[in-house]
C-alpha cells in the first residue's frame, strides 16, 4: 500500500526523498552519477509534467476553455506510473515481467516519435529529446523500478512548501553537482554555481537581450541568466515579458548524447517550457536535431560559456575555422567572437595557456582578433582549485569582453592566492571586492590595469600577473650552493652504501 502525498516542509525532507530514490537506483544497476541522474531525469520530468497537464486541464474545464493534452491515455504519467494508475494496475495483474515490457516496448518509444507527429508541439519535440537517449528501463528489476516509481510519485509542485524550502528545479540542481565529481567522470558539464553567479551578475543580462551558451552542458549558465533576469523584473511584471524571457531569450548548443535531455529537464523544470536547445557540434555546425532551435538569431547579445579544458579537434574541425587549431578553447573563442552582436557582451572561462601561450599562430592571431574587434575590459585569475571538483586543479581566468570597440586597457582582478579545496570551495563573498572596484574599475592590492600596448609589447602574453606581490627571491650565494650540494652528495652515498649491504 503506497501512502498518499505528503508536504515536504523542510529541505531535508525533500532531499532525503530524492537520496531514497538515488539509493534504489544505485542498487539497481545504476552505479555512478552518470547513470543514475538520467535515469532519473526522464521519470521525475513525466511525473512534473503530469501533474502540470492535470493542472491545466482543471484550468480549462473551470474557464469553458478546450484543452488538449500534450500526451494520451495510457501514456500519461497517471496512466502507469502512478501506484494506482489504471494501465499499471492492470499490467501488475497479470504476468511478472509485463510492466517493464510495456514501459520498454510501447511507453518509451512512443514518447520517442512524438517529435515526428504531424504538427508536432514543441513541448512534445522537448519530450522526444529529454527521452533520445533512453532505450530501455536501465533499472535492474520489475520490483526496484515500480519502487522508484512510487518514490518519483511523491514529488510534484503543489506538494513542496516553497516558503521554507527550495522549489524542486534547486534539489535538480544539486543533484548535478554529483556529475562535478572527478569520480563522475562528470566535470566538464559542470560548472561552480558561484563562478557562474558571478558571471552573469557581472554581465547583467536583461529583459530583451538574448543570452547564448554555444557549450552548455546541462544549462547552468542559461538557468541563472534566467533566475537574475526574473529577479530584475520584479513582483510587477506582465505575461508579455515572461513569454519573451522564456521563449525568446535563452539558447543553447550540447553535443553529448548524454548530457542534451539533462540540459532540457534542468530548464523545463525552471518554467521554461520551450528550451531554445540545439543538439549537435556546435564547432562543425552540424546538426543532431535542431527542431528546438528554429527561430534561434544569428548572433547573440550576451554569451556566457566555459569551453570545456584541454579538448582536442582533428583537422575536419580545424578547417571550418580562419585560424585552425586542435585547442577547442581557442575554435570556441572564435565561434563566440563571431556569434557576438555589436554592442554584445561576453564572459568566458579559459584556462591559463590560453592568455599566455604564444607559440601557435592561431593562439596568437585569436587574441589580436580579440583585442582588435573587442574592448576586452577585464579579466579576472581564479585560484587553482576552483575546478577541482570537476577532476581538475587547472589554473583558470574569466574574460569579460564587449564587442564593437578595440581594448585600449585591461582591468585585471586577482584572486588566486585564495585556497581553494574540495572541501573549502570558493565562496560568493569573495567577489564583493570586486563589484565594489568595478564602477571605477580602481587599483588596489588585488587590481590593475594594463595597456593594449604592453600587451602586444608581450606578444599578446594575457596572464595575470600581479605586481603587487612580492615574489621572494630564489638566488642563493655560491657557498650556500655548495653547501646543498654537498649535503645532497652526503645523502646519495649513504642510501648507494645501504643498498650495498
Amino acid at each position: 500500500m503506497v501512502n498518499s502525498p505528503k508536504l515536504f516542509t523542510t529541505q531535508n525532507a525533500l532531499n532525503s526523498a530524492i537520496k531514497n530514490i538515488c539509493d534504489i537506483l544505485r542498487r539497481s544497476n545504476c552505479a555512478g552519477a552518470l547513470q543514475y541522474i538520467p535515469e532519473l531525469t526522464w521519470m521525475l520530468f513525466l511525473r512534473i509534467l503530469d501533474h502540470q497537464e492535470m493542472c491545466q486541464e482543471i484550468k480549462c474545464q473551470n474557464l469553458g476553455m478546450k484543452f488538449i493534452p500534450i500526451l494520451v491515455s495510457p501514456y500519461r504519467w497517471r496512466d502507469w506510473g502512478s501506484p494506482n494508475g489504471w494501465k499499471r494496475i492492470e499490467l501488475q495483474m497479470t504476468e511478472i515481467g509485463a510492466f517493464l515490457r510495456f514501459v520498454n516496448e510501447e511507453l518509451l518509444p512512443y514518447l520517442k516519435r512524438l517529435k515526428y507527429h504531424p504538427n508536432a508541439t514543441q513541448i512534445q519535440k522537448v519530450i522526444s529529446e529529454i527521452l533520445f537517449s533512453v532505450e530501455r528501463v536501465g533499472v535492474d528489476t520489475e520490483k526496484n523500478f515500480i519502487d522508484v516509481l512510487d518514490k518519483v510519485d511523491q514529488i510534484h509542485t503543489d506538494n513542496i512548501d516553497k516558503t521554507h524550502i527550495f522549489p524542486i528545479s534547486q534539489v535538480y540542481e544539486g543533484l548535478l553537482l554529483k556529475m562535478g565529481e572527478k569520480s563522475n567522470d562528470g566535470g566538464q558539464f559542470f560548472t561552480p554555481r558561484e563562478i557562474v553567479r558571478f558571471m552573469v551578475r557581472a554581465i547583467a543580462p536583461q529583459l530583451g537581450e538574448t543570452v547564448y551558451d554555444p557549450c552548455c552542458g546541462t544549462s547552468g549558465f542559461l538557468v541563472q541568466a534566467y533566475e537574475f533576469m526574473l529577479e530584475s523584473l520584479g513582483e510587477n511584471f506582465t505575461e508579455e515579458q515572461l513569454r519573451i524571457l522564456k521563449n525568446q531569450t535563452l539558447y543553447g548548443r550540447e553535443k553529448e548524447n548524454l548530457i542534451y535531455p539533462i540540459a532540457l529537464a534542468n530548464l523545463l523544470l525552471h518554467g521554461i517550457e520551450q528550451p531554445n536547445l540545439w543538439h549537435g557540434n556546435t564547432l562543425t555546425n552540424t546538426p543532431i536535431y535542431d527542431g528546438l532551435f528554429d527561430n534561434s538569431p544569428d548572433s547573440f547579445d550576451v554569451i556566457l560559456t566555459n569551453p570545456p579544458f584541454g579538448g582536442k579537434e582533428g583537422k575536419e574541425v580545424q578547417n571550418y575555422f580562419n585560424f585552425p587549431t586542435s585547442s577547442t578553447q581557442i575554435l570556441f573563442l572564435q565561434h563566440i567572437l563571431d556569434s557576438l552582436k555589436p554592442g554584445g557582451r561576453c564572459a568566458i572561462v579559459l584556462d591559463e595557456g590560453v592568455l599566455f601561450r604564444r607559440n601557435e599562430t592561431a593562439f596568437v592571431k585569436t587574441k589580436q582578433k580579440l583585442l582588435r574587434e573587442c574592448n576586452l575590459w577585464c579579466i579576472v585569475s581564479l585560484p587553482s582549485g576552483v575546478f577541482v571538483n570537476a577532476g581538475t586543479n587547472l589554473k583558470t581566468n574569466i574574460l569579460f569582453f564587449t564587442k564593437g570597440e578595440a581594448t585600449e586597457k585591461i582591468w585585471y582582478y586577482d584572486l588566486s592566492d585564495i585556497k581553494v579545496t574540495k572541501k573549502t570551495p570558493l565562496t560568493g563573498d569573495k567577489f564583493d571586492d570586486f563589484f565594489r572596484l568595478l564602477p571605477e574599475k580602481g587599483q588596489r592590492d588585488r587590481s590593475w590595469t594594463i595597456s593594449r600596448q604592453v600587451i602586444e609589447e608581450r606578444g599578446y602574453d594575457l596572464k595575470a600577473v600581479n605586481p603587487y606581490i612580492n615574489i621572494p627571491s630564489k638566488t642563493r650565494t655560491k657557498e650556500e650552493l655548495l653547501s646543498l650540494i654537498e649535503a645532497k652528495n652526503r645523502e646519495f652515498i649513504e642510501a648507494l652504501a645501504s643498498l650495498k649491504k
